[in-house]
């Protein structure tokens, strides 16, 4: 695909994949964006996934057109970027690679070579002229791994961002709302990385940049501070949209019954958005996303076994793996005999930065009654 006239996105479209990294839903697939940079001399821009070598050489060398590449930039070394980058190199054996040193040493281990002969090692500040074209280095340790590196092309004042500004989905299917799988891919494989996320878009906040070409998803090349927007929202642990998530297990359906009458009653009380989601059925990554996105949370769960629910225990554990902050939290337990729910997971909770607990508890003893109602309309006028 034609970006300029002289930069090409040469990646390919996955419809074969189900679990994006081993645990994400992605039914709608995913990209690997790779890119060429034609000038007097040519940069190939990271590779795709080792499913799709012969597909991705292909897409190389029909925007070659019978030159060869005399660079080829490593921006990170996740496999879904650098499968196939071993096939280009035995390729074209004159290419020189470019990449940070923590990427030779990955490079290494991976693909069971040192490539340093055939190597230029950059860092920080460094650039690399084409011909008309210069690419400046911009180093992003940990957004998300720590060798990555982002490339700004100052004549077209293009940005190749790394996973940054990524989303789910393929380049073939039509999407018109960019952040809801945006942000999904954000908090789910970015979204730990903040303060460095934040630290990145820092330095790009100096350059002038008029389209942003990620290793996954669209490129973009409008409405470029909307997007910029969001990420700095997210990065920073902000509030997105006011709003309250209620994550739930329910065993009998005692919970889910106070979770729904909990739901109906935020919303008489003039909640904006009220996002309920069972921990059991739904994607986790979808609850996640909402939890991240709105700035209060209830959980809602049953005593088990002397602790909380299994669901209840993995979605808290993701939150806290996420770096999950800056929020209000409330607890909705029930137990027939001795409900300790709220305790076990507020301990769990304590430990993350910046969080506020709710003064109200629902507490069930079985089913919803009068009592846990009044409950129930106490904990809506706090969280509404």
């Amino acid at each position: 695909m034609k970006i300029t006239d002289s930069i090409f996105n040469v990646g390919v479209n996955d419809h074969e994949i189900d679990l994006f990294e081993g645990q994400y839903v992605v039914p709608e697939g995913m990209a690997y964006n790779s890119y060429v940079i034609v000038d007097d001399k040519i940069a190939v821009m990271d590779s795709v996934d080792s499913g799709f070598t012969a597909e991705w050489l292909d897409n190389i060398e029909k925007v070659l057109d019978g030159r060869t590449p005399d660079y080829i930039i490593v921006q990170h070394m996740e496999p879904d970027h650098s499968g196939s980058l071993v096939d280009l190199l035995e390729k074209y054996e004159s290419a020189s690679i470019v990449a940070s040193d923590k990427a030779f040493v990955m490079l290494n281990k991976f693909y069971g070579k040192d490539y340093l002969g055939r190597g230029i090692v950059i860092k920080e500040g460094d650039s690399l002229e084409l011909g008309n074209h210069v690419l400046n280095f911009v180093a992003a340790p940990m957004v998300h791994w720590p060798e990555v590196m982002v490339t700004y092309e100052s004549k077209t004042k293009t940005l190749f961002s790394a996973d940054v500004f990524g989303k789910f989905g393929a380049n073939d299917v039509e999407d018109d709302d960019w952040a809801c799988e945006a942000r999904r891919y954000y908090f789910g494989i970015v979204g730990k990385f903040g303060v460095q996320v934040q630290n990145l878009l820092k330095k790009a906040s100096s350059l002038d940049i008029e389209r942003i070409c990620p290793l996954h998803g669209p490129v973009l090349d409008e409405n470029l501070g909307y997007y910029l927007d969001l990420y700095n929202t997210w990065s920073s642990y902000g509030v997105e949209t006011e709003g309250v998530t209620i994550a739930y297990t329910s065993v009998y359906g005692n919970t889910k019954k106070a979770v729904m009458e909990l739901a109906k009653a935020l919303e008489e009380k003039g909640c904006p958005n009220v996002a309920v989601s069972d921990l059991a059925r739904d994607d986790m990554a979808e609850i996640i996303e909402d939890a991240f996105r709105y700035g209060k949370l209830i959980l809602a769960t049953t005593t088990y076994n002397g602790g909380i629910f299994p669901f209840m225990n993995d979605f808290i554990c993701h939150l806290a793996d996420h770096g999950y902050q800056n929020r209000k939290i409330a607890f909705v337990e029930n137990g027939a005999w001795a409900p300790i729910a709220a305790k076990k997971m507020r301990g769990m909770l304590e430990g993350l930065k910046n969080i506020e607990f709710a003064e109200n508890t629902v507490t069930i003893h079985g089913g919803v009654n009068g009592d846990v109602r009044e409950q129930i309309n106490a904990l809506a006028e706090e969280m509404k």
